[in-house]
């Protein structure tokens, strides 16, 4: 069994090229292996194609160097560490658990760590490379860096779960800190989840480091109005372009696919924005009301544990999850996970804006049929960049041990989202570019400049 593993390529050469083996936690008994083709290589350095797409096309807008694209589609460093864990039954079980550190040109690291079962090397290795073009293109002093364990965190105890995490930072005491790599919350973690990273951080090194993580509880540190940042500054980035299509956020039609930590947040907001949310769904389905849910009523239905898909309210029609994407609505929020609006579907979606609440919701062939079709497509990098910002804003509160009220919070967020929405759109208009290639070639060459001015070492 490999502890661990910090793979890195330059030139032509990968300097690991090995395979190692872990106990699958979801097929019981048998042993997996996995290659390390899934993770980048010298004749695969982006994530993915999308993610390939979206930084070659900038770079060609900016016409940069091949060799410092190369540089920019290339992580800077990838861990895979060996996760053992004593469940509650006596029987050990392990995990494999990644971090992906994409690009620190900016500043140190910065990204989630997810608990879901369909995480995989290649995707954390993408919301790396997006991380960093969000901070880039948001402005704050950061690189791009994620992290995940393919686990379904419903199916472990509370104390299953805190030994998985706290076994998983042990692993990466070195490679993370408040200078060094940041983690934040992301799918299937909390505050919980970062006040046991913080602790095990913490006694590792001999001292309290509330910088270390971010989402936070704020008895240790965290920031008011944390909870909420991602879904507030999707509201705030479709207000901006709702306003900039001659539009109101009051009385406009949202649908929203995702009820989680986001979408429940967006939801709410939109609502007291007065907004009219039509259309909700989870993993088990969608409601769907014409006149508008009560976002608050919706919220305290599934507060205990129950479905969407139970919902039991009169008025209120059940849709399948793949029927949200195509209703009727001025605004649909893709809030759940990737690849969900695709060449499948895109041709369906009768939405006008779609704010992508999500990381990478919406494939590179759906994006051009969008185009074509004049839907507006607001891209992650900008419109879940809330929870960064005020990631960034509790990192900073941290560091000078000064802490702010909620207002104050809000109020930068608010800035920060605005401002970004307006180089964006300035971008989009002078260059006559789509949203989503404005956006890039703005963080990509932000990151290009900083690059060149410290050089290339040694």
């Amino acid at each position: 069994m490999l502890r661990s593993l910090t793979l890195a390529w330059g030139g032509d050469q990968c300097f690991c090229n090995i395979e190692y083996s872990c106990l699958n936690p979801f097929v019981k008994g048998r042993s997996m292996v996995t290659s390390l083709n899934d993770s980048p290589s010298p004749a695969y350095i982006c994530p993915n194609d999308m993610a390939c797409s979206n930084l070659d096309r900038a770079a060609q807008i900016l016409r940069l160097d091949p060799g410092v694209v190369e540089v920019l589609g290339t992580p800077h460093r990838v861990l895979t560490v060996s996760v053992p864990v004593r469940m509650d039954n006596g029987r050990i079980r392990v995990f494999a658990g990644h971090r992906v550190q994409h690009c620190n040109v900016l500043g140190p690291y910065k990204g989630g760590m997810r608990y879901h079962p369909d995480v995989t090397l290649r995707e954390v290795s993408t919301l790396a490379m997006l991380m960093t073009w969000k901070c880039a293109l948001m402005g704050i002093p950061y690189g791009g860096a994620k992290g995940g364990i393919a686990v379904n965190p419903t199916t472990l105890s509370v104390g299953e779960l805190e030994r998985l995490t706290r076994r998983f930072t042990s692993e990466l005491v070195r490679d993370i800190g408040p200078q060094i790599d940041i983690p934040a919350p992301d799918v299937g973690t909390g505050p919980r989840e970062m006040a046991w990273m913080m602790d095990t951080y913490s006694m590792s090194i001999g001292h309290a480091s509330p910088g270390v993580v971010t989402g936070k509880p704020l008895s240790i540190g965290g920031s008011k109005g944390r909870d909420a940042a991602t879904g507030r500054g999707v509201v705030i980035a479709t207000r901006e372009a709702l306003d900039t299509a001659g539009l109101a956020l009051r009385g406009a039609t949202i649908a929203i696919q995702g009820f989680g930590k986001v979408g429940k947040a967006a939801a709410l907001i939109f609502q007291q924005h007065g907004a009219r949310v039509i259309a909700l769904s989870d993993g088990s389905g969608g409601i769907y009301n014409p006149d508008g849910l009560d976002i608050e009523q919706a919220a305290d239905f599934v507060r205990d544990g129950s479905r969407l898909a139970q919902y039991p309210f009169p008025g209120v029609k059940p849709i399948a999850n793949p029927e949200l994407l195509t209703l009727p609505c001025d605004v649909l929020v893709p809030a759940a996970l990737e690849h969900q609006i695709t060449e499948a579907n895109a041709a369906r979606v009768r939405a006008r804006l779609v704010v992508e609440a999500a990381n990478a919701p919406t494939t590179m062939e759906a994006d051009r049929i969008l185009e074509e079709r004049g839907v507006t497509v607001l891209p992650d990098i900008l419109a879940n960049a809330g929870g960064v910002v005020v990631s960034y804003l509790e990192w900073v509160q941290g560091l000078s041990y000064l802490f702010w009220d909620e207002e104050k919070v809000n109020l930068e967020l608010e800035k920060l989202m605005v401002g970004a929405y307006a180089r964006v759109l300035q971008q989009a208009t002078q260059f006559r570019l789509p949203l989503r290639p404005a956006a890039y070639t703005l963080a990509v060459g932000r990151v290009v400049e900083a690059f060149n001015h410290r050089g290339l070492y040694p």
